[in-house]
Formats: C-alpha cells, sequence, structure tokens
C-alpha cells in the first residue's frame, strides 16, 4: 500500500519561508513523477511544483515561480519544497503526489499578518 505523508505545514507572516516534506512508503520513487498541489478554499487544486523521476526536469507554477524550490531524495523516498517570500495568496492545504497518481492528506499552509 502506497501512502505519503506531509509535515511542515503551519501559520507564518507575509514574507516568511516554510519548508514542506513527504514521505513516501509502499513504492520505490526513483523512477516516478513527484510534485506538490495546493487548494485554496473554494478553488481548484493547482500545481505547485514537480519533478521527474531518473533526473529528469522540475517544474513550477507561474504563480511561485521563483519563490519556490523543490527537491528529492529517492533514497529516503521523500520529496521537499522549499518556500520563501509567502504571500497571503499562498495560503491553501498544500497535497503531495506521487506519480501524478497517489496522495497524501494535505498539510495546511496559512499566510496571514
Amino acid at each position: 500500500q502506497v501512502q505519503l505523508v506531509e509535515s511542515g505545514g503551519g501559520s507564518v507572516q507575509p514574507g516568511g519561508s516554510l519548508r514542506l516534506s513527504c514521505a513516501v512508503s509502499g513504492r520505490a520513487t526513483s523512477s516516478l513523477f513527484m510534485g506538490w498541489f495546493r487548494q485554496a478554499p473554494g478553488k481548484e487544486r493547482q500545481r505547485v511544483a514537480g519533478i521527474e523521476g531518473n533526473g529528469g526536469e522540475t517544474m513550477y507554477g507561474d504563480a511561485v515561480r521563483g519563490r519556490v524550490a523543490i527537491s528529492r531524495d529517492d533514497a529516503k523516498r521523500t520529496v521537499t519544497l522549499e518556500m520563501t517570500d509567502l504571500k497571503p495568496e499562498d495560503t491553501g492545504t498544500y497535497f503531495c503526489n506521487l506519480d501524478r497518481s497517489y496522495w497524501g492528506q494535505g498539510t495546511l499552509v496559512t499566510v496571514s499578518s
């Protein structure tokens, strides 16, 4: 059974930083896409960042490009999202994704003064 568990969400003031982590169990990750998506209340889920397997490319959503960085450690089966210069519009539940198929339960990020 594949499981994804996110951690690192919380409340932060505008301009602050957060580091989200996702740990995968039940499946090797090295060849698979890993990514982060977010969903704000009343809005559709949108991709924040993604990284292909086997040393493939990274990709970022337009709203966050230049402020976030995604990385992966396939030995530990983790994917990390470093977020800086956070804005109130970054508020939402952040979900980890594996292989464009599996989802974590989400971790809440709130950016507010």
